[in-house]
Protein backbone atom coordinates (compact mmCIF):
# COMPACT_ATOMS: atom_id res chain seq x y z
CA UNK A 1 0.00 0.00 0.00
CA UNK A 2 2.81 2.38 0.88
CA UNK A 3 4.52 1.67 -2.45
CA UNK A 4 1.28 2.33 -4.36
CA UNK A 5 0.73 5.60 -2.50
CA UNK A 6 4.33 6.62 -3.15
CA UNK A 7 3.87 5.98 -6.85
CA UNK A 8 0.61 7.94 -6.88
CA UNK A 9 2.42 11.02 -5.54
CA UNK A 10 0.88 11.01 -2.07
CA UNK A 11 2.86 13.34 0.20
CA UNK A 12 4.64 12.00 3.29
CA UNK A 13 2.30 14.01 5.53
CA UNK A 14 -0.82 12.56 3.94
CA UNK A 15 0.70 9.08 3.96
CA UNK A 16 1.50 9.45 7.65
CA UNK A 17 -2.17 10.15 8.37
CA UNK A 18 -3.19 7.18 6.26
CA UNK A 19 -0.94 4.63 7.94
CA UNK A 20 -2.05 5.74 11.40
CA UNK A 21 -5.34 4.07 10.61
CA UNK A 22 -3.33 0.84 10.33
CA UNK A 23 -1.71 1.27 13.75
CA UNK A 24 1.54 2.86 12.52
CA UNK A 25 2.06 6.05 14.51
CA UNK A 26 4.79 7.70 12.43
CA UNK A 27 6.33 7.36 8.99
CA UNK A 28 9.50 9.17 7.97
CA UNK A 29 10.65 9.98 4.47
CA UNK A 30 13.45 7.43 4.79
CA UNK A 31 10.97 4.74 5.80
CA UNK A 32 8.78 5.54 2.81
CA UNK A 33 11.81 5.27 0.54
CA UNK A 34 12.79 1.89 2.00
CA UNK A 35 9.26 0.54 1.63
CA UNK A 36 9.04 1.83 -1.92
CA UNK A 37 12.33 0.11 -2.81
CA UNK A 38 10.28 -2.92 -3.88
CA UNK A 39 9.67 -0.93 -7.06
CA UNK A 40 13.38 -1.09 -7.92
CA UNK A 41 13.29 -4.49 -9.57
CA UNK A 42 10.24 -3.59 -11.66
CA UNK A 43 11.79 -0.30 -12.78
CA UNK A 44 15.15 -1.91 -13.52
CA UNK A 45 13.53 -4.49 -15.80
CA UNK A 46 11.58 -1.75 -17.56
CA UNK A 47 14.62 0.48 -18.09
CA UNK A 48 16.80 -2.29 -19.51
CA UNK A 49 14.23 -4.23 -21.55
CA UNK A 50 15.19 -5.01 -25.17
CA UNK A 51 13.61 -2.75 -27.77
CA UNK A 52 14.28 -4.75 -30.93
CA UNK A 53 11.19 -6.95 -30.54
CA UNK A 54 8.85 -3.91 -30.72
CA UNK A 55 10.63 -1.94 -33.47
CA UNK A 56 11.19 -0.31 -35.77
CA UNK A 57 10.49 2.95 -33.96
CA UNK A 58 9.84 5.34 -36.83
CA UNK A 59 9.24 8.45 -34.71
CA UNK A 60 11.00 9.36 -31.47
CA UNK A 61 10.55 12.33 -29.14
CA UNK A 62 13.16 13.38 -26.58
CA UNK A 63 13.01 15.80 -23.67
CA UNK A 64 14.58 16.54 -20.29
CA UNK A 65 13.11 17.34 -16.88
CA UNK A 66 14.94 19.05 -14.02
CA UNK A 67 14.83 17.61 -10.49
CA UNK A 68 16.37 18.50 -7.13
CA UNK A 69 18.49 15.89 -5.41
CA UNK A 70 20.63 15.83 -2.26
CA UNK A 71 24.26 14.94 -2.92
CA UNK A 72 27.36 15.52 -0.81
CA UNK A 73 25.41 17.32 1.89
CA UNK A 74 23.89 19.89 -0.46
CA UNK A 75 20.96 20.18 -2.84
CA UNK A 76 21.86 20.25 -6.52
CA UNK A 77 19.99 20.16 -9.80
CA UNK A 78 19.80 17.04 -11.93
CA UNK A 79 18.08 16.25 -15.21
CA UNK A 80 16.04 13.25 -16.25
CA UNK A 81 16.49 12.45 -19.94
CA UNK A 82 13.41 10.76 -21.41
CA UNK A 83 12.65 9.37 -24.86
CA UNK A 84 9.37 8.05 -26.20
CA UNK A 85 8.75 6.35 -29.53
CA UNK A 86 6.07 4.96 -31.81
CA UNK A 87 6.55 1.21 -32.20
CA UNK A 88 5.76 -1.09 -35.11
CA UNK A 89 2.19 -1.50 -33.84
CA UNK A 90 1.58 2.26 -34.00
CA UNK A 91 1.54 2.62 -30.22
CA UNK A 92 3.63 4.94 -28.08
CA UNK A 93 5.98 3.64 -25.46
CA UNK A 94 8.65 5.09 -23.22
CA UNK A 95 12.00 3.95 -24.61
CA UNK A 96 14.16 4.88 -21.67
CA UNK A 97 15.22 7.36 -19.02
CA UNK A 98 18.53 8.40 -17.52
CA UNK A 99 19.50 10.77 -14.71
CA UNK A 100 22.40 13.11 -15.48
CA UNK A 101 24.07 15.98 -13.67
CA UNK A 102 23.23 18.36 -16.52
CA UNK A 103 21.83 18.33 -20.03
CA UNK A 104 25.04 18.06 -22.04
CA UNK A 105 25.97 16.57 -25.38
CA UNK A 106 27.86 13.80 -23.58
CA UNK A 107 24.77 12.92 -21.54
CA UNK A 108 22.54 12.75 -24.61
CA UNK A 109 25.13 10.73 -26.54
CA UNK A 110 25.36 8.21 -23.74
CA UNK A 111 21.57 8.04 -23.48
CA UNK A 112 21.00 7.46 -27.20
CA UNK A 113 23.87 4.98 -27.37
CA UNK A 114 22.19 2.92 -24.66
CA UNK A 115 18.88 2.95 -26.56
CA UNK A 116 20.63 1.75 -29.71
CA UNK A 117 22.44 -0.98 -27.76
CA UNK A 118 19.06 -2.17 -26.48
CA UNK A 119 17.73 -2.45 -30.03
CA UNK A 120 16.38 0.96 -31.06
CA UNK A 121 16.22 0.87 -34.89
CA UNK A 122 14.36 2.35 -37.83
CA UNK A 123 14.18 5.91 -36.50
CA UNK A 124 13.28 8.38 -39.24
CA UNK A 125 12.53 11.51 -37.23
CA UNK A 126 13.38 12.79 -33.75
CA UNK A 127 11.30 15.65 -32.34
CA UNK A 128 12.78 17.82 -29.60
CA UNK A 129 13.68 21.33 -28.55
CA UNK A 130 16.81 22.96 -29.95
CA UNK A 131 19.25 21.99 -27.19
CA UNK A 132 22.55 21.78 -29.03
CA UNK A 133 23.82 18.64 -27.31
CA UNK A 134 20.59 16.79 -28.04
CA UNK A 135 20.48 17.84 -31.69
CA UNK A 136 24.10 16.86 -32.29
CA UNK A 137 23.59 13.48 -30.61
CA UNK A 138 20.89 12.47 -33.11
CA UNK A 139 23.06 11.94 -36.24
CA UNK A 140 25.91 10.63 -34.09
CA UNK A 141 23.79 7.75 -32.80
CA UNK A 142 20.86 7.43 -35.19
CA UNK A 143 22.23 7.61 -38.76
CA UNK A 144 19.46 8.23 -41.25
CA UNK A 145 17.25 10.00 -38.72
CA UNK A 146 16.48 13.68 -39.16
CA UNK A 147 15.40 16.32 -36.66
CA UNK A 148 12.07 18.08 -36.19
CA UNK A 149 12.28 21.20 -34.06
CA UNK A 150 9.31 21.32 -31.69
CA UNK A 151 6.90 24.04 -32.84
CA UNK A 152 5.86 24.89 -29.26
CA UNK A 153 9.42 25.38 -28.04
CA UNK A 154 10.24 27.31 -31.20
CA UNK A 155 7.37 29.76 -30.66
CA UNK A 156 8.81 30.58 -27.22
CA UNK A 157 12.24 31.09 -28.79
CA UNK A 158 10.81 33.39 -31.47
CA UNK A 159 8.85 35.39 -28.90
CA UNK A 160 12.13 36.25 -27.13
CA UNK A 161 13.37 38.18 -30.20
CA UNK A 162 10.03 39.79 -31.10
CA UNK A 163 8.82 43.10 -29.61
CA UNK A 164 5.96 42.49 -27.18
CA UNK A 165 3.61 44.77 -29.11
CA UNK A 166 4.18 42.81 -32.33
CA UNK A 167 4.07 39.30 -30.90
CA UNK A 168 0.27 38.72 -31.21
CA UNK A 169 0.42 39.35 -34.96
CA UNK A 170 3.58 37.31 -35.49
CA UNK A 171 2.20 34.49 -33.37
CA UNK A 172 -1.05 34.41 -35.35
CA UNK A 173 0.82 34.23 -38.65
CA UNK A 174 3.13 31.52 -37.32
CA UNK A 175 0.13 29.45 -36.25
CA UNK A 176 -1.44 29.95 -39.68
CA UNK A 177 1.59 28.22 -41.21
CA UNK A 178 0.64 25.01 -39.39
CA UNK A 179 -3.03 25.34 -40.41
CA UNK A 180 -2.31 24.79 -44.10
CA UNK A 181 -3.64 21.63 -45.82
CA UNK A 182 -0.54 20.54 -47.73
CA UNK A 183 3.23 21.00 -47.88
CA UNK A 184 3.22 23.56 -50.69
CA UNK A 185 0.71 25.72 -48.83
CA UNK A 186 2.74 25.46 -45.62
CA UNK A 187 5.86 26.77 -47.34
CA UNK A 188 3.91 29.49 -49.19
CA UNK A 189 2.42 30.72 -45.93
CA UNK A 190 5.84 30.69 -44.30
CA UNK A 191 7.07 32.90 -47.14
CA UNK A 192 4.25 35.33 -46.34
CA UNK A 193 5.33 35.34 -42.70
CA UNK A 194 8.90 36.16 -43.75
CA UNK A 195 7.64 38.97 -46.00
CA UNK A 196 5.57 40.34 -43.10
CA UNK A 197 8.52 40.63 -40.70
CA UNK A 198 11.08 41.59 -43.33
CA UNK A 199 12.37 45.10 -42.71
CA UNK A 200 10.25 45.90 -39.66
CA UNK A 201 11.50 43.01 -37.48
CA UNK A 202 15.00 42.06 -38.66
CA UNK A 203 15.78 39.85 -35.64
CA UNK A 204 12.57 37.88 -36.05
CA UNK A 205 13.18 37.55 -39.79
CA UNK A 206 16.66 36.14 -39.27
CA UNK A 207 15.38 33.80 -36.55
CA UNK A 208 12.61 32.44 -38.78
CA UNK A 209 14.78 32.16 -41.88
CA UNK A 210 17.47 30.23 -39.98
CA UNK A 211 14.98 27.83 -38.38
CA UNK A 212 12.86 27.23 -41.47
CA UNK A 213 14.13 23.78 -42.44
CA UNK A 214 14.00 22.54 -38.86
CA UNK A 215 10.49 23.67 -37.96
CA UNK A 216 8.96 22.68 -41.33
CA UNK A 217 10.64 19.27 -41.46
CA UNK A 218 7.28 17.63 -40.79
CA UNK A 219 6.13 18.46 -44.33
CA UNK A 220 8.28 15.63 -45.71
CA UNK A 221 5.86 13.11 -44.17
CA UNK A 222 2.17 12.39 -44.92
CA UNK A 223 -0.08 15.18 -43.67
CA UNK A 224 -2.15 12.70 -41.70
CA UNK A 225 0.54 12.49 -39.04
CA UNK A 226 1.81 16.07 -38.92
CA UNK A 227 0.13 16.77 -35.58
CA UNK A 228 1.84 13.77 -34.01
CA UNK A 229 5.38 14.74 -35.04
CA UNK A 230 5.62 18.53 -35.25
CA UNK A 231 5.84 19.16 -31.51
CA UNK A 232 6.72 17.62 -28.17
CA UNK A 233 3.27 18.41 -26.79
CA UNK A 234 2.44 14.72 -26.18
CA UNK A 235 5.62 14.47 -24.10
CA UNK A 236 4.74 17.68 -22.28
CA UNK A 237 1.55 16.02 -21.07
CA UNK A 238 3.67 13.11 -19.87
CA UNK A 239 5.99 15.58 -18.13
CA UNK A 240 3.07 17.16 -16.30
CA UNK A 241 2.02 13.76 -15.01
CA UNK A 242 5.57 13.13 -13.78
CA UNK A 243 5.59 16.52 -12.07
CA UNK A 244 2.28 15.75 -10.40
CA UNK A 245 3.82 12.64 -8.85
CA UNK A 246 7.22 14.17 -7.96
CA UNK A 247 6.15 17.57 -6.60
CA UNK A 248 5.16 15.97 -3.30
CA UNK A 249 8.74 14.72 -2.90
CA UNK A 250 10.41 18.08 -3.55
CA UNK A 251 14.03 17.10 -2.96
CA UNK A 252 15.03 13.50 -3.71
CA UNK A 253 17.43 11.85 -1.23
CA UNK A 254 19.54 10.38 -4.07
CA UNK A 255 19.48 9.66 -7.80
CA UNK A 256 18.23 6.12 -7.30
CA UNK A 257 15.09 7.58 -5.73
CA UNK A 258 14.52 9.69 -8.86
CA UNK A 259 14.89 6.65 -11.11
CA UNK A 260 12.58 4.63 -8.87
CA UNK A 261 9.67 7.06 -8.87
CA UNK A 262 9.98 8.48 -12.39
CA UNK A 263 10.71 5.04 -13.82
CA UNK A 264 7.65 3.54 -12.14
CA UNK A 265 5.47 6.36 -13.50
CA UNK A 266 6.84 5.84 -17.02
CA UNK A 267 6.39 2.07 -16.84
CA UNK A 268 2.79 2.59 -15.77
CA UNK A 269 2.20 5.03 -18.62
CA UNK A 270 3.70 2.61 -21.16
CA UNK A 271 1.31 -0.11 -19.97
CA UNK A 272 -1.63 2.27 -20.42
CA UNK A 273 -0.51 3.15 -23.96
CA UNK A 274 -0.18 -0.56 -24.79
CA UNK A 275 -3.82 -1.11 -23.82
CA UNK A 276 -5.16 2.07 -25.41
CA UNK A 277 -5.84 3.10 -28.98
CA UNK A 278 -3.06 3.29 -31.53
CA UNK A 279 -1.22 6.59 -31.71
CA UNK A 280 -0.68 6.17 -35.47
CA UNK A 281 -2.57 4.02 -37.94
CA UNK A 282 -0.57 1.17 -39.44
CA UNK A 283 -1.26 2.31 -43.01
CA UNK A 284 0.11 5.82 -42.57
CA UNK A 285 2.95 4.51 -40.41
CA UNK A 286 3.99 2.16 -43.21
CA UNK A 287 3.97 5.02 -45.74
CA UNK A 288 6.06 7.22 -43.48
CA UNK A 289 8.84 4.63 -43.36
CA UNK A 290 9.34 5.02 -47.11
CA UNK A 291 9.46 8.82 -47.10
CA UNK A 292 12.40 10.81 -48.38
CA UNK A 293 14.08 12.74 -45.59
CA UNK A 294 15.89 15.63 -47.31
CA UNK A 295 17.97 16.67 -44.31
CA UNK A 296 20.01 13.47 -44.64
CA UNK A 297 20.42 13.82 -48.38
CA UNK A 298 19.62 10.14 -48.90
CA UNK A 299 16.56 8.69 -50.58
CA UNK A 300 15.30 5.30 -49.51
CA UNK A 301 16.47 2.71 -52.04
CA UNK A 302 14.24 -0.01 -53.46
CA UNK A 303 16.14 -2.59 -51.43
CA UNK A 304 15.65 -0.58 -48.22
CA UNK A 305 11.97 -0.05 -49.04
CA UNK A 306 11.41 -3.78 -49.35
CA UNK A 307 13.20 -4.36 -46.07
CA UNK A 308 11.16 -1.67 -44.27
CA UNK A 309 7.83 -2.84 -45.65
CA UNK A 310 8.63 -6.38 -44.59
Amino acid sequence: MVADCYLAGVSTRRMDKLVKTLGIHSLSKSQVSRMAADLNEHVDQFRHRPLDDAGPFTFVAADALTMKVREGGRVIGAVVLIATGVNADGRREVLGLRVATSETGAAWNSFFADLVARGLTGVRRVTSDAHRGLVEAIPANLPGASWQRCRTHYAANLMSVTPKSMWPAVKAMLHSVYDQPDADSVHAQFDRLLDYVDGKLPDAHEHLDTARADILAFTQFPDGLWQQIWSNNPNERLNREIRRRTDSVGIFPNRDAIIRLVGAVLAEQTDEWAEGRRYLGLDILSKSRLTLVPTTGNEVTDEQALELSA
